[in-house]
């Protein structure tokens, strides 16, 4: 019998139970950085009601069309899981993003605030099955079609997070070196001990974000973290940074990467996209070789 080519696992659920983190600016500056030095074709779903990671991305009056129209996540989701209708998920892809100018492949599923009356309707009329369905039948299409899919979580385990959560091949945890938000972590690993035959994603590693570097308390956590090989830490950390502020804020006037994520921001954030793509790379040729070591035994 001979193995079956898949495709790669490139589909990364970002998200921390605690809000606060910097989750959407880390997911923005990701997929920019992804883009713009590696080529990669970068896809957003952005699964937050707050749609933080779409406005970022255009202008406000350009994604209120797009909400207008029935063009975000919301209309997929409400079309196959509560109208049973076929929909194809391209036409929800919007692309020519970022104010970044060599960033020109990164792409996006916008949000909408509804999305909380979507998971609403869900739990009331007990489409769960449905709607994880559907999470998994739109990750198993966009993933032979981009390089890497960053799928942008709200803080909290909802209905549908749990869904990306089960369904996406990895999970990026970022967080702040802090008490509370370390905490975040621990609900994870609970989430993840309950009904473990549902499946889960696999850990890609614990981001700390927001690190202020002349902080001892921050370095702390931080070496606690990665004290705990559990967490699978990234070596680069985010620094808490005004440029990574200011980059949330989309610019009509289009830029170069350097001055959207100058100095010590642009490294850092150059650094961490080098490291999640290795880790990517080490994880698809381990499960490429437990498979292909299946395969053969069934032979």
């Amino acid at each position: 019998m001979r193995a079956v080519a898949k495709p790669m696992r490139n589909t990364i659920a970002v998200m921390n139970t605690k809000g606060g983190v910097g989750k959407s600016t880390v997911v923005l500056a990701l997929a920019e950085t992804l883009s713009a030095f590696h080529g990669k074709n970068v896809l957003i779903i952005d699964s937050d009601s707050q749609a933080s990671a779409s406005s970022m991305l255009m202008t406000t009056d350009s994604l209120f069309k797009l909400q207008q129209e029935g063009l975000t996540i919301v209309d997929y989701l409400v079309k196959i899981v509560l109208h049973d209708e076929k929909t194809d998920w391209p036409k929800f892809v919007v692309r020519d993003l970022s104010d970044v100018d060599d960033a020109r492949s990164v792409y996006l599923i916008p949000s909408d605030m509804e999305l909380t009356l979507l998971e609403r309707e869900v739990s009331k009329g007990g489409h769960h099955r449905r709607l994880r369905s559907t999470i998994k039948g739109l990750l198993y299409a966009v993933r032979p079609v981009f390089d890497v899919v960053l799928i942008d979580c709200p803080p909290g385990l909802s209905v549908l997070t749990e869904c990306w959560l089960r369904e996406a091949d990895f999970l990026l945890s970022p967080t702040k070196p802090d008490y509370v938000s370390v905490c975040g972590l621990e609900v994870f690993r609970r989430f993840k001990s309950l009904n473990p035959e549902m499946g889960f994603a696999e850990n890609i590693g614990v981001l700390i974000s927001m690190k202020d570097k002349l902080s001892a308390s921050d370095e702390e956590y931080h070496r606690w973290l990665k004290e705990n090989g559990d967490n699978r830490c990234f070596e680069q950390a985010v620094p808490r940074s005004n440029a990574l502020q200011d980059a949330a804020r989309f610019s009509k006037q289009q830029r170069s990467y350097a001055a959207k994520y100058p100095g010590e921001a642009g490294l850092a954030i150059k650094s961490l996209a080098k490291e999640v793509l290795e880790r990517l790379q080490t994880a698809d040729t381990v499960g490429a070789g437990a498979a292909l070591g299946k395969s053969v035994a069934a032979q």
